[in-house]
Formats: structure tokens, sequence, C-alpha cells
């Protein structure tokens, strides 16, 4: 009798709201349909991201490192190696393949162009004859021909103890703590279920489609990212965390924010003091993104989301 009391509640709706139970079902029907090609599309461009012979990358970057077994005292391994942009320099430390800690002290007193020269010559002297070898600002860059890019961080070591490394915005070095950069990243990846380290490579496949003046520097938004999702409570997907970090960027981009491991050194100088020109156009340009993400989501357009990738719908 009770289910036949409740099956009769549903004749007794009035055909308005027959309408809109219809409507409000097949609008739910939509937004999961939406959501499922939109976790998709993320997935598909991370995977291309990502997709990287692990352990032919460790084998090549061991041959590396022998060659330079003479000039070094020691690598650091990049946990989040993997570079994401259209660039072929270094765009944060979690892109770089590996650390290399040059042990000629005498690197310090001039531009890290002699310390990427020298690591450019004696690791092309190393690699197969197919492979290309080249330096930016900041890496030295491998593709071996066959679809495999690794990218090397020269480091070198201060009277102090401290470790520097080539600037993204000048010729000159510094500062940074890459061991403490990747525990604090590590730590708040797991808070975020595993999801900020892919968050921060499509935030940063987004932010290498604007003009090279605009885009923002890799270790920033690391850093940003870091301080983003600090005690976060929102959705842990790709899709929820994107447009939740260019919002929060939008507010931290406004003031120099500390690197993530807790040095004095500003990570953004290049963007000058707080409220700077630079600062409130980089914010205003991060709201904007924020915001075409947000419209993508309330369009259901997948489109418009490929958009903010530079794909073609």
């Amino acid at each position: 009798m009770g289910g036949s009391s409740g099956g009769s509640s549903f004749w007794r709706k009035s055909p308005e709201e027959l309408r809109d139970a219809v409507r409000k079902a097949e609008d739910n029907s939509s937004v999961k349909q939406f959501e499922v090609e939109l976790a998709g599309t993320l997935s598909e461009l991370l995977g291309a991201y990502n997709s990287r012979d692990s352990q032919a990358v460790q084998d090549r970057l061991d041959a590396i490192r022998a060659a330079l077994q003479d000039e070094i005292d020691g690598a650091f391994d990049s946990l989040f190696g993997g570079s994401v942009a259209k660039h072929t320099y270094v765009d944060g430390l979690s892109d770089i393949d590996s650390l290399i800690l040059l042990n000629d002290s005498d690197l310090e007193n001039h531009s890290p162009q002699r310390a990427l020269e020298k690591m450019t010559t004696i690791v092309r002297a190393a690699v197969p004859a197919t492979a290309t070898v080249t330096h930016g600002h900041m890496a030295v860059t491998v593709d071996y021909g066959d679809g495999m890019v690794v990218q090397l961080l020269p480091a070198i070591k201060s009277a102090d103890g401290h470790v520097h490394v080539p600037s993204s915005r000048r010729d000159a070095w510094s500062e940074i703590n890459p061991m403490a950069f990747t525990e604090a990243l590590s730590k708040r990846n797991a808070a975020c279920g595993g999801k900020l380290v892919p968050t921060i490579k499509l935030a940063k496949a987004i932010n290498g489609e604007l003009p090279e003046g605009q885009r923002l520097s890799g270790y920033h938004v690391e850093s940003m990212a870091i301080e983003a999702f600090r005690g976060y409570a929102g959705e842990k997907t790709t899709s929820a965390m994107l447009p939740a970090f260019f919002e929060r960027a939008r507010d931290l981009v406004l003031a120099p924010i500390r690197d993530s491991t807790g040095q004095s050194v500003h990570v953004d100088s290049y963007l000058g003091s707080a409220d700077s020109p630079e600062r409130q156009a980089a914010s205003h340009l991060l709201g904007r993104l924020a915001r075409r993400m947000r419209n993508a989501t309330a369009a259901a357009s997948v489109a418009q989301w490929k958009a903010l990738f530079g794909l073609e719908p």
C-alpha cells in the first residue's frame, strides 16, 4: 500500500510540476555527462604530459651522471619530473628531472651561463650522437630524438652552504632549497589526495599559453599552489582545483610570496613590490582565467576548457 501511495503522489503532480521534474532530471544528466567528459579531457592532457618511460629516464640520467662524476658533488632527482611547457628551458623545480650539484667553487663568481655551457659540453659527449643537447637560461635539455626529453638543472653550493641555481629571469644565481621544496610539495600533494601536482602541471600548461611577458615563473606558480591549497577542503579533482588555484592566486600574487621552503628570498621579485602595476596586471589576468573556467563549466563547454590549453574544439 505504501508503494502505491508513493506512486500515486507522482501522478497527482500538476503538468507544470511534471515538466520541472523532467527538466531537472535532464539537467542533472547533462551535468554528469559534462563532468565525465571534462574529467576525461583533463586526464588525456595529463596523460600526454606524463607519458614517459620512468625506467628509461632513470637509466639515461644514470649515464649522464656517470659522465659528469668528476664534475659533481651529487645529484637530486625530482619526484615530479617532466616539463609540460612548450619551451626548452625549465619552468619550475617540479619540472626538472635532476638537479646536478657541480663541484667547481669558482662558478659562484661567474654567470650561470658558464656552468650551463660546461654541462652542455660534457653531456653532449656522453649521449648518443642522435641526441640534441642545448641549454636555455636555467637548464640543460637533452632531446634523445625518440620522444624523450630530459632536463638537468645545474646547481652550486656557496661557502655558506646554500644551494644556488640559475635565475629564470636574469643572468645570476638564485638561492633555493630543493629538498625542503620537494618535502613541502609532497606534503601538500598528499593532503590533496595526490591531485595537487596534476593541478600544477595543468596550471603551468595554461600559463605557457600566455604571451611570454605575461607568464609567471614556474617556481612562482608552484610556490603559490602550495600556499593556495593550505587547508583546502574543496573537491579533490583537477577540474575543481584548477579554478580554485587561479582564484586564490589572484590574491596571492598581489604581495611578494616567500619561497615555500620558508626562505627569506622571494620567488617573485620579478613582479616588484606589493601592489605594483605588474602585480595588479597579473592579478587581473589570473582572475580572468578563473572566470573563464567557471564560465566554461557553467556553460558545460569542454571546448571552452580546451581553449585555455590552446587546443581546438
